[in-house]
């Protein structure tokens, strides 16, 4: 799903235009993105939580050339989906 399909099913399912549904999920994505960046967790009952993972600092391989590389410590977002969520997608898939 796009984010424009996305703003079209919120439109339709809260009967309201599609200039303020596509305001709330940008406003919805910002703050999430803003959370994120403060290191804050984002906990959705229902859907799942969205946390950030750090990672450190190792030395890796070019693949082409065999150079070592050192590559730098990094955040990275991370989801980890409800349980209802999980069962949910499980039981579509049967």
């Amino acid at each position: 799903m796009t984010r424009s399909e996305m703003v079209d099913k919120l439109a339709q399912n809260a009967d309201i235009s599609r200039q303020r549904a596509a305001i709330v999920v940008s406003a919805f994505f910002e703050a999430l993105a803003e959370a994120l960046a403060e290191g804050s967790r984002v906990d959705l009952r229902t859907f799942g939580n969205f946390t950030v993972r750090t990672y450190g600092a190792y030395v890796g391989r070019n693949p082409k050339t065999g150079e070592e590389v050192l590559v730098p410590k990094k955040r990275l977002p991370y989801f980890k989906p409800s349980s209802l969520l999980r069962r949910r997608i499980q039981d579509a898939s049967r």
